[in-house]
Parts: structure tokens; sequence; C-alpha cells
């Protein structure tokens, strides 16, 4: 029985990437998705390529980084799927190699228990273009759900995640159902459940 379940939050419970939001909104879009795109796929460092894009946001108000991600959308299934597996007395949490501005609001919207993602440092209202947080490096998710499994008293086979990403792979290591939604190669290598439509209900048959 699944007593645990954790969620990587952009492009799995909402479709897309915080950042790639923002930087379009700042007009360093372009540079900024293809540091995305390589790190998700694992051809560069995770935390080389968070430092980067988060400092091409340097001097962006931090109202409008709020509004953005207070209206970012969400995966189709994201909500039934949460709410399906609280009735379930699934304690679900979010690790987000992005940001606390996004997560903070999902979890009123989607109503996951705890989220875990990382803070674009801001002074004066204005972003700094550093970044710190709970989810920085690669390995991050798993260390993550190591402590919540532990505190929890859940183990490997009480435990499903959900990611798409190179950076989602520390939690499969602990995980007895690993769910690749629309994923990336690198992950679903790693998986021994992939998802490739748009629907995150489609997770329940894995359950």
């Amino acid at each position: 029985m699944i007593r645990v379940a954790a969620f990587d939050f952009d492009s799995t419970l909402m479709d897309g990437e915080t950042i790639d939001f923002l930087a379009s909104a700042y007009g360093v879009g372009g540079e900024v998705a293809k540091l995305t795109a390589e790190a998700m796929r694992g051809e560069i460092d995770f935390f080389e390529a968070l430092n980067k894009r988060a400092a091409l946001l340097k001097g962006m108000s931090e109202k409008k980084v709020i509004n953005i991600c207070e209206n970012l959308p969400y995966m189709n299934g994201a909500k039934e799927l949460i709410k399906e597996l609280r009735s379930r007395g699934v304690t679900v949490v979010v690790f987000s190699g992005g940001f606390r501005y996004a997560t903070n609001f999902a979890k009123k919207v989607l109503g996951f228990n705890a989220d875990f993602a990382n803070i674009l440092h801001a002074k004066e209202g204005i972003l700094t273009g550093l970044v710190g947080g709970d989810m920085m490096f690669g390995f991050s998710k798993g260390d993550m759900l190591l402590r919540i499994q532990t505190l929890l008293g859940v183990c490997k086979e009480e435990t499903m995640s959900v990611g798409d990403g190179a950076n989602d792979a520390s939690m499969f290591e602990l995980s007895a159902v690993k769910v690749a939604f629309r994923a990336k190669e690198i992950l679903k290598s790693k998986a021994n459940a992939v998802i490739d439509e748009k629907d995150l209900t489609k997770v329940l048959d894995y359950i």
C-alpha cells in the first residue's frame, strides 16, 4: 500500500517550467529555456544550471514574479489525482527544483500536504539574481524523500514518486512505484511506469 507520494512540480503537476514563464516575461526566455532543457536531460549539472538561470532574472520585479507564479497552468488531472490520493490516506509531498512562490500557491489550489522548493532572493522588491533553498542539487529530491520516509516510518515499498526530468531520478531510487510522466529518456530508463498522455489521473492505474 502506498503511504507517501512524492511529485515533481514543473512539467508534472504544472504544465511547463516556472522559470521559463518568468524568463519569457523578462525577455530572457531563449537563454533560460536552453539551460532548463539541458538540465532536465541531465546534460549539465542541475546546481550550475539553476544558478545561471536565476542570474538571468536579476532586476526582475518580485511583484511580477508572484503574479506569474499565481497564474500558472496546472496539469490536466493534477487536482483530481491529489484529491483521490489524499482520500486514500496518502501523504502527498512536492519537491520542486523551481520556486516556492509557485509551489506555496499551488498547495492551496491542488491540496497537497507539503512543498519543498527553492527561493529566488529579492531585495527591496527586486530579484538579486541569487537563489537558495531545499532543492538546489541533483540529489536533493532523494535526500528530502529519505528524511520524510524516516520521519513518517515509511519504507520504499510504501512510496511512489512521479516526475519528468533527470533531477527526479534520486526520488526513484527510494520508491517502489516510479512514474515517468511525459518524461525525458534519461528518466524513462529508470521508471517502472511510463505515462506519455497529458493526464495525471493515469497514475492511479499503477497503484
